[in-house]
């Protein structure tokens, strides 16, 4: 973090980042003075409400943040920013982009929690669009232009106000990631439930980790005379980047039993916190995620530590696990949204465990059309996984990598009609030998 004091006595001259938060209600003008060098500026949670008309001078600005601010138009200036890449508005008040604030150089848009209604027509110019979050807004429709954004591979367009997918959506030949719950969809979802647990048998223990929906802590369950140590979940409420928390719980309870999910043993509500929150398995310690979420740089695509290597057994097993957890979700009607490494953990057998259902959403499993084409859409999320898995693969045995390699193109296929379901996908992979 660099202060406005550092800007204004000129230490932060040459600087390629620079972030700044001290409240600030008017851009700092002293910034100008890095428009030679200057390739990362986050401006977020200050109070600001416009940028500067001359901010376009900054012409090696690629990645620009400006999230919890007081901002209610996206700057039109912004697409004036010819090496603009990253743009990131979350929660603002944004309830306009005018028609030239796109610049068509953007790669990646985040335009979580605002009041956007609409989408302008020249959004479908940003030919480089892969990731695009528009979770928590008000839209009702999404502009057919979206559809010539050809590159897009992510999309987030939960908690809103869709009454239904568009069409287009199942021409995009690179779609992978694709959240929806939280939005007006006129279906008669039957949730499963869990048991409700007393918080009188929970004792909070250790934070052991944190996201955007809710925060995990290792608790202890004493039930019948006997203590377990379990997962304890308890959810922020608020919209995330994926959607509301509610859908996520919803998800985690319907996707039942798998010996690759973490068990669910229960929901339970923490009155005086005013939250709700999941009791589940407590995960062995010698489980670790398989992957990194991805970078900027990588835009949609996990990283993975060079320490990180496995054996063919080791990533058979998980291909195996991946598809058959996958199949058996969308088995209920729930298409998962974030198949991706990192939220996969493993240990040294090979033995994984899939988890947050942040990004999950629930559809008609007896619209077979529908049916059909999210699941080919998840199913290129899993050919990348299996890209992914290759590449981390010590073993070079040839026969094996070969085959793995062509149901990854399979998966990978630009035409969602040829790409394989999960059915098919799990019988391919129990005919290759461990």
């Amino acid at each position: 973090m660099n202060t406005v004091s550092q800007l204004k006595k000129g230490e932060l001259k040459g600087a390629i980042s620079v972030k700044l938060s001290e409240n600030l209600t008017e851009f700092p003008v002293e910034l100008f003075e890095l428009v030679e060098t200057l390739e990362y500026l986050d401006l977020s949670s200050n109070r600001l409400t416009s940028l500067p008309v001359d901010f376009y001078r900054f012409k090696k600005l690629r990645i620009f943040f400006a999230s919890d601010n007081l901002f209610d138009t996206f700057p039109e200036v912004l697409g004036r920013c010819e090496s603009l890449d990253t743009v990131g508005f979350k929660a603002n008040k944004i309830e306009v982009i005018p028609e030239d604030a796109l610049h068509a150089n953007l790669r990646w848009l985040i335009l979580t929690n605002n009041k956007l209604s609409a989408l302008p027509e020249s959004i479908g110019s940003c030919k480089r669009l892969q990731k695009l979050m528009l979770a928590g807004n008000q839209l009702a429709l999404l502009p057919d232009a979206l559809n010539q954004c050809k590159q897009l591979s992510l999309l987030r367009i939960s908690a809103n106000r869709l009454t239904q997918l568009p069409d287009w959506i199942f021409t995009l030949p690179n779609l992978a990631w694709l959240a929806f719950a939280g939005n007006d969809f006129k279906n008669d979802f039957v949730y499963a439930d869990a048991e409700e647990l007393s918080v009188d048998e929970l004792i909070i223990k250790d934070l052991l980790g944190e996201g955007a929906s809710g925060t995990i802590y290792e608790a202890q369950r004493l039930s019948d005379g006997t203590s377990t140590n379990v997962a304890v979940k308890v959810f922020k409420g608020e919209v995330t980047s994926d959607g509301y928390p509610d859908d996520e719980m919803n998800a985690y309870i319907a996707a039942g039993s798998h010996p690759a999910l973490v068990g669910l043993l229960g929901r339970v509500n923490l009155l005086k916190e005013k939250k709700r929150g999941l009791v589940m398995d407590l995960i062995p310690k010698n489980f670790f995620n398989l992957g990194c979420p991805p970078s900027l740089d990588s835009c949609t695509r996990d990283v993975f530590s060079d320490e990180v290597s496995l054996s063919k057994i080791q990533v058979l097993k998980v291909a195996r696990n991946m598809a058959s957890v996958s199949k058996h979700l969308h088995a209920r009607g729930l298409i998962h949204g974030d198949l991706y490494a990192h939220n996969i953990l493993i240990n040294e057998a090979g033995e994984a465990l899939f988890g947050d259902f942040g990004a999950a959403s629930f559809y008609d499993k007896n619209n077979a059309a529908l049916a059909f084409y999210l699941e080919r859409i998840e199913v290129k999320a899993y050919g990348y996984l299996l890209d992914d898995l290759l590449t981390i693969c010590m073993d070079e045995e040839k026969s094996f990598i070969s085959k793995l390699e062509a149901l990854r193109d399979e998966c990978l296929s630009l035409a969602l009609s040829v790409r394989p379901g999960f059915d098919e996908i799990v019988k391919k992979l129990e005919a290759l030998p461990a």
